[in-house]
């Protein structure tokens, strides 16, 4: 398990602690403007038009706001919101439970949509398409066919991992939106209004501070932004500022590049045990001693988008930018340490 604070994983009830950070409406939310713009049109349409809005899948890494961006859909459409999530919809009777009571206009969210078992997807595709279920009755030679008629609603799929969904199910969303990962400004944007939320004084070199190291995510922002005002609290700091955030952030872990103890075991895998790559991520998981799936979904992405790592044909590549942040000397041409 990973425990460093530097995940874009939520971990267990802290959705429930950020609640309070969310942003309520499109005008409160801050950054992926292209994705803003998307919806802004297609709420605007289906409200002129008196209708539900399409389905909607969002996908990204973890922690960039996807469980945030459905209940903001919900809110500027005027509707519910019911939360689900794949795993949570083990057999057909789940969903159609759910289903059967959904009001018209009501949005489903359905987080980690991509681990939706097989025999509730079929279930969910004439819901989606048709706003109808079909099942079967007094199985064997009386069986028949009965047809449940739905409310129109609204499906929001959130996944991690948008190339698990199967083809049908991803063709039944009229929109499909990727989240990127969060500037600097914007980062540091998020940080304020967060902290103005939590009642904490926080100067603007800190602001950007807590947004170079927080991996272009914005949970991970506020999470060391509660961290750090915990730490300002016990070192009777009147306000946070930019030696306050470090401090607290060197306590924690978490280095200039925004990188954490597992960041720096894989690099430093790749680059002193695998001279640099190339090498296959089971490899890696293996001589970490952590799961494969773990260093796809929560590690990778960011190396990859900051140009700590190459992904190539032949596996893991470490950069000469690798080498450089964890002090290992560059070969010059590929990054590749001298044999």
């Amino acid at each position: 398990m990973r425990e460093s604070i530097v995940t874009g994983e939520a971990a267990p009830g802290e959705e429930r602690e950020f609640a309070g950070l969310r942003p309520g409406r499109f005008d409160d939310y801050i950054g992926q403007d292209r994705v803003l713009e998307n919806l802004r049109i297609a709420v605007q349409a289906a409200l002129e038009r008196n209708e539900p809005l399409d389905h909607i899948l969002l996908h990204g890494p973890p922690g960039l706001g996807k469980t945030t961006l459905a209940h903001v859909i919900a809110a500027e459409m005027g509707t519910e919101i019911v939360v689900t999530s794949g795993p949570a919809l083990e057999r057909a009777a789940d969903l159609v439970g759910i289903l059967t009571n959904l009001r018209h206009g009501a949005v489903l969210f359905i987080d980690e949509i991509h681990r939706l078992p097989r025999i509730v997807e079929e279930y969910l595709y004439p819901g989606m398409e048709d706003f109808g279920i079909d099942f079967v009755i007094d199985p064997g030679p009386h069986a028949r066919s009965v047809r449940l008629e739905l409310a129109r609603f609204t499906v929001v799929g959130a996944t991690t991992r948008a190339g698990l969904l199967t083809g049908p199910l991803r063709d039944r969303f009229g929109l499909s939106l990727h989240l990127e990962f969060y500037g600097v400004e914007d980062l540091a944007r998020i940080v304020k209004r967060s902290s103005g939320i939590l009642g904490v004084s926080v100067t603007p070199e800190a602001s950007r501070t807590i947004a170079l190291r927080s991996r272009g995510t914005p949970r991970i922002a506020n999470r060391l932004l509660r961290r750090i005002r915990d730490f300002a609290q016990v070192a009777r700091r009147d306000r946070i500022d930019e030696l306050t955030s470090i401090e607290a952030m060197d306590i924690s872990g978490v280095d200039e590049a925004g990188l954490d103890s597992l960041d720096r075991r894989y690099l430093t895998a790749v680059i002193r045990q695998y001279n640099g790559g190339p090498v296959g991520v089971s490899a890696i998981a293996a001589t970490l001693n952590e799961e494969r799936d773990t260093l796809i979904d929560m590690v990778e992405p960011f190396l990859l988008a900051e140009g700590f790592l190459n992904r190539t044909s032949r596996g893991r590549m470490a950069t000469p930018k690798a080498c450089r942040h964890m002090g290992f000397p560059e070969d010059g041409d590929d990054g590749r340490l001298p044999l």
